[in-house]
């Protein structure tokens, strides 16, 4: 019998289309579920074949023959809602930051932004594990991700930025905060078509996504579609690779990801050799 190939996905709701019914479209993979971070450590460890991994990863990992599966992302041209710094103090007088461990981006993201936008860098920098409620932390600023953040109110900080927005606003360009990573020399067969097809029958379905998640998560459905179908972009157009290249120069100035990377995009095996 045929190896499956092995697919890492996570389980935050601005995913989900990602994946949507993926077993159905593609009955020769098998879909391993994980934080981003995780997720981009086990396609290291070659335990995956591709994997749905923070950007800032994908970055680091060039080295290692990564390619980008073209066309899909995970990004935001405007307020994504679930990327946010929570700030006790003013922004330029963060000393002590935290960073929810969950996506490596984000914690990049946040430096990235504080240090562009208000020549801040933390003298100390700690990550808030997952499952520790922001108000339990005593940092300065508390980054948190995924669907928590939208969940904790604005009343008890001096600031709350949802960085995708501020990046939009300081740069003009979307963010991508999570690719489809293939590990180097991995055929994927019709695997890309399949998740193609995940994508448009997820956006359709974004309503059904929303009613069976929403309740779950503490979000009202209203919210959850809104999130799914306004705050979201799914698609990695020439706008978004502009975004990840200009994130890309940024991160490595600080020395948070390798200077030089390309970005390298996947083809599928039998048409890279045709002539």
């Amino acid at each position: 019998m045929p190896v499956p190939i092995r697919v890492g996905a996570v389980s935050y709701l601005n995913a989900k289309p990602l994946y949507y019914r993926l077993e159905e479209f593609a009955p020769g993979v098998r879909r391993e579920m994980d934080l981003p971070s995780r997720l981009a450590d086990r396609l290291a460890a070659d335990e995956l074949e591709v994997a749905l991994i923070p950007s800032v990863e994908y970055l680091r990992g060039a080295a290692r023959g990564y390619e980008i599966l073209p066309g899909f992302a995970i990004a935001a041209r405007g307020p994504v809602r679930s990327v946010k710094l929570f700030s006790r103090v003013p922004l330029d007088r963060v000393e002590r930051l935290a960073l929810d461990e969950g996506s490596r981006t984000s914690q990049a993201l946040a430096r990235v932004w504080l240090d562009a936008r208000h020549g801040v860098r933390p003298l100390r920098v700690e990550l808030l594990p997952m499952g520790v409620p922001v108000l339990e932390s005593t940092a300065d600023a508390v980054l948190l991700i995924g669907d928590r953040a939208m969940k904790i109110p604005d009343a008890p900080f001096h600031a709350v930025v949802d960085l995708a927005e501020a990046w939009q606003e300081m740069t003009g360009l979307p963010f991508v905060f999570a690719l489809w990573v293939v590990r180097a020399g991995v055929d994927l067969g019709d695997l890309p078509e399949a998740l193609g097809r995940c994508r448009a029958e997820g956006l359709a379905h974004a309503d059904e996504l929303a009613r069976r998640h929403g309740p779950r998560l503490g979000l009202d459905v209203a919210t959850c579609y809104d999130y799914l179908t306004r705050n979201l972009s799914y698609d990695l157009g020439e706008p978004e690779i502009a975004g990840l290249r200009r994130f890309a120069r940024m991160a490595a100035r600080l020395g948070l990801a390798p200077e030089g990377v390309d970005l390298v995009f996947h083809r599928r095996r039998d048409l890279a050799t045709r002539r």
